[in-house]
């Protein structure tokens, strides 16, 4: 992690590929087993209507043309490099083997890009489809991420999951056989979640030795489901100090060698309701960085194996 107090994408990306790589977010017009009424009509509690990928591409357009989109839209930052097309709405497994065949081959013939990423949940990774990524991951650069956030059944039925966390335990074992790589996500400040719950979450994203974390702040935006549940049913709201402080302690039992993709959310401003603090998303960053250094923590000082 050289001098960092944590092992961020980023470090492992330049170390990978020698310069820096950014992402560009892709919509395969998936929909999800969770919205199509094949497990529920409702999707899950804290996703939006369009799939938690406000910031994708426009799903009537073909791939190429997303990623060519995209790339104009970060030119400023990245003239020539090359990026990861990254497979965002939804459930991006979701659909027949020929057809996800055919959208990760055309990201994947695109000339700047190294590697795909695909966002997908546990439930939904046949054997068919694992080997279909596992012919990829033989040649290419490749990640999956599995949507499980919280490792309390309990709490998966009140945010309406889908699945049992067996289910999110028996894909990492088949995933972790193939050598492909895995990023788990999970969620601070869910209905009922206690700190044990947390920590208990992490233990479990250490044994399965996933390759990667996103750590999500749960936020409400208005006119949603979410938000409805919260006038019914109030829950804890996390503070900005009390989720920094939250963010360092699960840091110290992380196992120091998983990725870290992501330490908060973000959403539109104009779209969210609370907490008002997280669309400073820089300023929360910073702050985690500054508190790591002066209380000595740092990604893994607990981690027991």
């Amino acid at each position: 992690m050289n001098n960092e107090r944590f092992y961020k994408l980023n470090t492992y990306l330049k170390e990978k590929f020698n310069e820096k790589i950014y992402k560009v977010s892709l919509d395969g017009g998936f929909t999800c087993p969770n919205r199509d009424g094949k497990i529920s009509n409702k999707g899950c509690l804290f996703c939006s209507d369009v799939g938690s990928g406000e910031f994708a591409g426009n799903r009537k357009k073909t791939i190429t043309e997303q990623i060519d989109e995209q790339l104009e839209f970060i030119k400023s930052k990245v003239k020539d490099g090359k990026v990861i097309a990254y497979f965002q709405n939804f459930t991006n497994t979701y659909g027949n083997v020929e057809y996800l065949r055919k959208i990760y081959y055309e990201a994947l013939s695109h000339e700047r890009v190294i590697g795909i990423a695909i966002a997908t949940r546990p439930d939904c990774l046949s054997d068919e489809i694992i080997e279909l990524l596992d012919e990829i991951n033989k040649k290419y650069f490749l990640w999956i991420e599995l949507g499980l956030q919280t490792v309390n059944d309990d709490i998966a039925n009140i945010i309406n999951r889908g699945y049992k966390t067996e289910v999110y335990r028996d894909i990492t074992k088949k995933l972790n056989e193939k050598n492909i790589k895995f990023v788990t996500h999970m969620i601070i400040g869910l209905p009922n979640e206690k700190k044990e719950d947390l920590y208990n979450t992490v233990k479990l994203i250490n044994d399965v030795h996933s390759w990667g974390i996103k750590i999500h702040l749960l936020y409400i935006l208005k006119n949603s489901n979410l938000l409805r549940y919260y006038e019914k049913n109030p829950f804890k709201i996390y503070e900005k100090e009390e989720y920094e402080d939250t963010i360092i302690e699960l840091l110290n039992i992380l196992s120091p060698e998983i990725v870290i993709h992501r330490l908060t959310g973000d959403a539109k401003k104009d779209e969210l309701f609370a907490p008002l603090w997280s669309t400073n998303k820089r300023g929360i960053l910073n702050s985690i960085e500054k508190k790591l250094k002066a209380t000595n923590s740092y990604q893994g000082k607990n981690f027991l194996k």
